[in-house]
């Protein structure tokens, strides 16, 4: 007597999950009482290369509006500036784009 194999249930892939699946990942600088705007701006220059205008503007966005977003990409990539930017003393977080 032998037995045929039990039916296998496949788990099928949510189609707008996998269309939701090429928006970037978010790096996302928060406003502290503690760093100067001076030295944000030079972690940005640091970490990221940016020129000293674009460093500026976004460290004044983080000042100004609360946050500011800092780079964007693969969610393993900002994971990682996240904490290098910790080691900064940065308070930054990670965050899907909507």
């Amino acid at each position: 007597m032998s037995s045929a194999p039990a039916p296998v249930e496949l788990e099928r892939p949510d189609i707008a999950e996998e269309v939701g699946s090429d928006r970037p990942w978010l790096a996302i600088v928060w406003n502290d009482p503690i760093n100067l705007m001076s030295y944000v701006t030079f972690v940005f220059q640091t970490v990221f290369g940016y020129p000293k205008a674009k460093a500026e503007k976004l460290m004044k966005d983080v000042h100004h509006k609360g946050r500011a977003v800092v780079a964007s990409g693969t969610r393993e990539e900002m994971e990682w500036d996240v904490e290098i930017l910790h080691s900064y003393g940065l308070w930054a977080t990670v965050k899907r784009d909507d």
